[in-house]
């Protein structure tokens, strides 16, 4: 009972230490894999825009996230090098314990196997049992030397299940040691990658600076596109506002009016019957069950909208940001601008309706509303929908066009009815 309460606890500290480091092996090393794949698919990204004969903020905003997920995967390693220690550790007091709880076991053996041999005479027994007293008390002696030789049995038990428990703890501390050492060998591996993807990314920094020039006005060209961008968005959405309220009073006018008091009623009973006043709506889409709707669905889907395009790669993030560090050069983008191939298709990311179509410079942009949401798509060769068409999640609003050496990029932005922009990657999956 003692060895097996001993055992008990033993488990119980060990299922303690794993579940304080916070994950399990298990879940570290689906994770580190799932950061490889990632790393994997970047460098295959990285890989063409290397064929372009210039470097792009797109390549580096691929090598700045390679050397994220680099980290990433690092402190992964040196996580799993974490469990792997405290397992050991563990370990460690488990051997030390089962040996202590060995010699015990052995001791107490010993002592009895002693007793027993000075005992061993079949006399001994036999007059063990008949010097008792009473039938009652030679009964109880038979039982005590049938319990007796059972204890000594479960000593043996004991001893030889202890002894399995301590080689099967000195086998998992051998292989242990070996993950660690496998481990520690990626570790150093993956911080090698990391220098030399830093030494990468920090060449692409210096060739982009020698052009720091070129990129001040390419990006304010963007920056005066994107201000033309939305402001057509507003009007857009000043438009069907205005569409909504019209559609609203029209159907106010058309509801026949009713006199709820009648001559005899007196002013008192009718303003005790008067229905309470409607709450002001926070949106006036949201006045329109069909539109409330929509949006309410859109909302749902926060972080679960699919991608613009099928592939691609974020080359500036939404919101004011450093577009190259150490050169000064800031912007302050109202969507996130997408790198992708040029044809590739450019697909809803939501159910709605068409509420625009039109050109900025030489591309085209095409805006969806989704209730009270609204979704632009520009850096279009051309548009496949026309304004007031119903599209479907999914459905290819245009192709993308060419902007330099093969590559298109996709200014996609999210804003709602009080013209605000919205981060879209807190609404991707």
């Amino acid at each position: 009972m003692k060895f097996f309460l001993t055992a008990v606890l033993l488990a119980t500290i060990s299922m303690t230490a794993v579940a304080q480091s916070g994950k399990s092996r298990t879940d570290l090393e689906r994770e580190r894999s799932e950061i490889q794949q990632e790393i994997d698919r970047v460098r295959r990204s990285l890989d063409e825009t290397k064929k372009n004969k210039k470097e792009t903020l797109g390549q580096l905003a691929l090598l700045q996230r390679k050397l994220r997920l680099r980290e990433q995967a690092i402190r992964n390693i040196n996580d799993q090098i974490n469990v792997i220690q405290s397992e050991m550790n563990q370990s460690w007091r488990d051997i030390l314990r089962l040996r202590r709880e060995l010699d015990t076991l052995k001791l107490q053996y010993e002592k009895t196997v002693v007793y027993a041999y000075k005992n061993r005479s079949n006399y001994d027994f036999l007059n063990f049992i008949f010097s008792a007293t009473n039938y009652n008390d030679a009964l109880k002696r038979v039982a005590y030397l049938k319990s007796y030789r059972a204890y000594r049995q479960q000593q043996a038990a004991n001893i030889a299940i202890a002894q399995a428990q301590l080689n099967q703890r000195l086998a998992g501390l051998k292989v242990n040691r070996e993950q660690k050492s496998m481990v520690l060998k990626e570790e150093s591996k993956q911080r090698s990658e990391l220098f030399s993807e830093k030494k990468e990314k920090d060449a692409v920094v210096s060739k982009l600076r020698s052009r720091e020039k070129e990129l001040s006005k390419d990006l304010a060209n963007k920056q005066k596109q994107d201000r033309k961008i939305k402001d057509a968005i507003t009007a857009a959405i000043r438009r069907e506002i205005d569409a909504e309220k019209k559609r609203q009073a029209a159907l106010a006018a058309a509801t026949p009016k009713t006199n709820a008091s009648s001559p005899n009623t007196s002013n008192t009973d009718a303003n005790v019957n008067k229905p309470a006043a409607k709450p002001k709506s926070i949106s006036v889409f949201d006045d329109n069950p069909t539109e409330k709707l929509v949006s309410d669905n859109f909302e749902k889907n926060k972080n679960k909208l699919p991608w613009p395009v099928e592939s691609g790669n974020v080359s500036m993030e939404f919101g004011l940001q450093k577009v190259l560090d150490g050169s000064g050069i800031t912007y302050n983008n109202q969507g996130i601008t997408i790198e992708t191939k040029v044809g590739v298709p450019v697909k809803s990311v939501f159910d709605g309706e068409v509420s625009s179509v039109f050109s900025v410079g030489d591309v085209v942009c095409v805006i969806v509303r989704h209730g009270k949401y609204f979704t632009s798509y520009s850096g279009l060769s051309s548009a496949s929908v026309s304004k007031g068409q119903e599209v479907k999640v999914g459905q290819t609003l245009g192709r993308m066009s060419e902007k330099t050496d093969g590559m298109g990029e996709l200014e996609f932005i999210i804003m709602n009815d009080k013209m605000t922009n919205l981060n879209p990657r807190q609404w991707l999956r």
